[in-house]
């Protein structure tokens, strides 16, 4: 299996716990935390669930990592990610010394993996982890983009749905 292909079917593992978020009504963000072949780490967004701004999916799948290997270093590991991470994830993966992040969409407002800023290997850390973006791209795009989209959709129609209810309390009262 040559790297791409490993980089495939992890993605695609990141993709699917992404799902798993979107089910619990969280922004669909998937991560695995994979070492010598194997995962060690998995998570999903849970902010909302668990009341908790830093149960993003990373830190989630470093967690879980940390406590496979006991130890809360995870050199030679690689974490694949479906958004690229933020920069409270990003500054977790300097501490926790993981050796490679593969990301599949950009994000551009708070991307701390290059597209907004670069805090996985700039001169001030003392540890530089490799990147690698875009690894399914196009289909965890989507996937955020779909949540939103739908998102959007339903906020719409519940705020349809109390103007048409209150319209009708205002004349029923009349």
């Amino acid at each position: 299996m040559t790297q791409s292909d490993t980089d495939l079917q992890f993605m695609q593992r990141a993709m699917e716990l992404a799902s798993r978020a979107e089910a619990e009504g969280e922004v669909p963000v998937g991560a695995v935390v994979v070492h010598d072949g194997v995962v060690i780490g998995e998570g999903w967004n849970r902010l909302i669930g668990q009341h908790d701004a830093t149960a993003h999916a990373e830190l989630m799948a470093l967690r879980q990592a940390g406590k496979v290997l006991q130890n809360y270093r995870l050199l030679d590991a690689t974490l694949y990610v479906t958004l690229e991470p933020c920069p409270m994830c990003a500054s977790a993966m300097v501490h926790s010394r993981i050796g490679k992040v593969v990301y599949g969409a950009p994000d551009l407002k708070t991307g701390a993996a290059g597209s907004v800023m670069n805090l996985l290997s700039y001169d001030g850390v003392n540890h530089h982890v490799q990147y690698q973006g875009g690894v399914m791209e196009t289909e965890c795009r989507e996937q955020l983009q779909a949540f939103f989209r739908r998102r959007r959709a339903e906020k719409k129609a519940d705020r349809d749905a109390r103007r048409v209810a209150d319209a009708g309390d205002s004349t029923q009262s009349s």
